[in-house]
This record gives C-alpha cells, structure tokens and sequence, in this order.
C-alpha cells in the first residue's frame, strides 16, 4: 500500500483557485492542522512494520508539507532510520508548491535522497491563471526560484502538472516547457475536475481560496456538474495527444511521462497506477492527526477508516471497508465501459470522476471517458511497436527511428495524426518547436 501523509492537514503557503482540499479545514476546525511527533513516529512505524517489501516509501504531500518545518522532517527521518530493518531500504518522497524552497532546504533533499514533486502548470501564463499566492499574484516566480534551488542542490525531482480549461489546449507549448527549459525528465499530468451540484456550482465556480473562505462549501464527491475550471473530456484527450506526438518522435527514453509508462506497462498486463487499475484501494491518505481515509481524492466523513492512534494502519488498510472500497472499482464499471475496446489500458478511470451516464444512460460512468478513448485507441499502435521492440530485446526508444521513416513518407499538407486539423507541416511535423511566452 502507499500512504500519503498530510502533515499539515488541507493549509497551504499559497491560494490556487481550484484547490478544494483548502475547504477541508472544515473537517478539523478546532484543529491547528500540524502533525505532532507523537502521530508522525505513529505513522512511520506502523507503515514499516505493514511492509515485507524491499523498498520502502514514505510519503509527505498536502495542503503543502513546508509549512512543518525543516527540523519536522529532520526528525522524520531519523524516526525512519531508527525503525527500517536492515534487510529493507526506505524511499522518501515529499510533494510541494515550490514556494519556500531554498539552499537549505534542498541540500537536506540531496542528502536524504528525497524525490522531491513541484507543482508547475507550464509556462507562466498558463501557471499564473490558477496557482496564485494568497494577495492573488502568481506564484510562478517564487516557483521557479525553488526549482533553481532544486537545480543546484542535484535533488531528483519530478514535475506535476494539472491539467485544466486554461492550459488544455497548450499540450505542445506546456511539455516543450518543462522540456527545453526546465529540463525536466520525469512529469505528470493529473486532470482537474471539480465536482458541483446546482446548489453550490456558483459557490465553487468562484473558488476555494482565502477570498471565497467564508461562502464555500465543503467539498466531497457529489454532483453531476463541473467548475468552468475544469478540464473537458475532449479536451484531456487532445492535450494528451498532442503531447504524445512530440515525446513519440523525439524523447522516447529520454523524458518519461507517467501516462505514457503505465500504458505500456498495460499492454504486458501490469498496472502500476490505481486510477486505471482494474482495482484500487492500496492509496491511502493520512491526516495530520492520525485520521487514515480510503483515498487522496475521498477524504470525507463517509470514508474515514479510523485512526492509527487507535488501530493499526495494517488492519485499518486491510479492512473490510477498505477492500469493498477497491474492488467496487471494478464491480460497478458500466456496460459500456466492460465491453470498451481499451478496458484493459483504461479500466474506466478513477472512481471519483464516476458522476456521468454513459451512453445508454447508466450512471456511474467517468466524465473523462472521451478523452480516455481518444487517448488510449490513438495510441495503441504505438504502444504495441514498442511492446514487440521489447520482446525483441531492442530498446523501445527505437520506436522513434520507425516513426522517422514513416513520418518521410508523409505528405507534409496531409492532415496531422494528432487529429488536431492542421496540417502536418505546420504540427507534428515542423521542424522548429514554440513555445507559449
């Protein structure tokens, strides 16, 4: 399993405008939202004496981790040190805005071998639309300085970018940019979608920061509409492929996109990432008092396991709850989705984006699902190309040779492959790249 621990509970150094976890304060709202020693030696030791596996890891995220302090995470680390057996390795992770990261900070990075995750949503008009600092300026300056303090200290660090109305249609310009400017190697990419009902859309459409703090609601997984922040189906799929035609003919190898692994990883039938797995429920989320919930994206009364304080993390994670939980992932897929020619790469996405019909008006069914489609069916015969180059025992990246051969044979005023209408020449296949400034 793998937990993420929110040491500060749902507070944040800065304001973005789609982050509805900010409203979950409301669970705690006597609380100061800071993890103690007690609950973080708590919190370790139990998920070391829950593995058998070689590899450990031990996971901070937020609201934003920063916030502890420094010597929060000194101790942590000690704590860890004092209880991993020596037949076993320990991996820490620690995901961030960016925003307070300075020398001191990434040289204790370097020297712990933190992976380290920065929030970055492209280039800084596209990053400055939601991620905002709480006098409602961009955060992408102070952003940037973090990541030249990563830079210098040599942290391996990897890019998480969400995906939403403003930058979907900028696939191309946002992964150029982490690219060729940010030299980064290893990105996510994670879709927005902010649930709401007729009650509380205009609530939510204004935002989940300081400025809405006394009119928003809290926020938990109902509705069938969404904020007009967030991603659209069709548009999750374009921004994809698009982003899919320039890795497959250039960085193949050489930049790895989450995405992009776990679906060749499905066509060996191994799947690494819970949201398209066949089941899920090994992600599980710790609040800064010991609370343990089901999920990141479900930490609301309704799927609270207990407290480690309590009970164990093993039984907690192990519960009947739990395992219903997970394997409803898979038994309340639609009739559309169990007959899909991608199931297997798809697997009908994640749970929480389950609020739409399908086409034959069963509920359940994921909002993104066209995007997916778009996605996995494109690229499928990609995919395959490189499976039987690995089956060959020659490295995948030689799918990009095969696409150079193709790509000479093209008619350059033919319609693009991305399916974005333009012609070839002046897409996929122009010789310059741009990048949104």
């Amino acid at each position: 399993m793998h937990v993420m621990a929110k040491p500060s509970g749902s507070t944040c150094n800065i304001d973005c405008k789609y982050c509805f976890f900010l409203s979950k304060e409301a669970l705690y709202p006597d609380s100061k939202h800071r993890m103690s020693d007690a609950t973080m030696e708590a919190y370790i030791r139990q998920l070391i004496e829950s593995h058998r596996t070689p590899t450990i890891t031990i996971a901070w995220q937020g609201g934003e981790p920063t916030l502890l302090g420094l010597d929060f995470f000194r101790r942590a680390v000690a704590v860890a040190d004092q209880y991993c057996p020596s037949n076993q390795t320990l991996e820490h992770t620690f995901q961030t805005n960016g925003v307070a990261l300075d020398d001191e900070w990434c040289m204790f990075f370097k020297e712990k071998k933190f992976l380290v995750g920065i929030s970055i949503d492209g280039p800084q008009p596209l990053h400055d639309v939601n991620r905002v600092l709480r006098n409602g300026k961009g955060s992408f300056d102070l952003v940037m300085k973090g990541l030249d303090a990563l830079h210098r200290a040599g942290v391996e660090y990897n890019i998480l970018c969400t995906v939403h109305r403003a930058n979907q249609d900028h696939g191309r310009e946002v992964y150029r940019f982490f690219r060729d400017q940010l030299n980064a190697t290893f990105i996510q990419f994670i879709p927005i979608i902010e649930r709401a009902t007729e009650q509380t859309i205009q609530i939510a459409n204004k935002g989940w920061g300081e400025s809405n703090r006394d009119k928003r609601v809290f926020y938990s997984q109902v509705g069938s509409l969404v904020t007009e922040r967030s991603v659209t189906p069709a548009g999750y799929g374009s921004f994809l492929i698009d982003i899919f035609e320039e890795w497959v003919r250039h960085d193949v190898g050489r930049v790895f996109v989450q995405l992009f692994d776990i679906s060749l990883e499905a066509h060996y039938g191994r799947h690494l990432l819970c949201i398209h797995s066949p089941t899920c429920g090994q992600g599980l989320a710790l609040e800064h008092n010991g609370d343990l919930y089901s999920c990141d994206h479900f930490v609301e009364p309704s799927y609270l396991l207990g407290n480690i304080h309590l009970t164990h993390m093993l039984s907690l994670a192990a519960s009947v709850q739990q395992r219903k939980f997970g394997q409803d992932k898979r038994d309340l897929l639609t009739s559309q989705c169990q007959s899909c020619t991608v199931r297997n790469f798809c697997h009908g996405g994640c749970p929480k984006d389950r609020f739409m019909q399908s086409d034959d008006r069963e509920p359940g069914h994921n909002y993104l699902c066209e995007g997916f489609y778009a996605f996995f069916k494109h690229v499928q015969p990609t995919m395959e190309a490189m499976l039987k180059l690995l089956n060959e025992g020659s490295p995948p990246a030689m799918v990009m040779t095969q696409m150079r051969s193709l790509d000479a044979q093209r008619d350059p005023y033919s319609g693009c492959p991305c399916g974005s209408g333009k012609k070839f020449k002046f897409c996929h296949g122009a010789r310059k790249s741009s990048t949104l400034s």
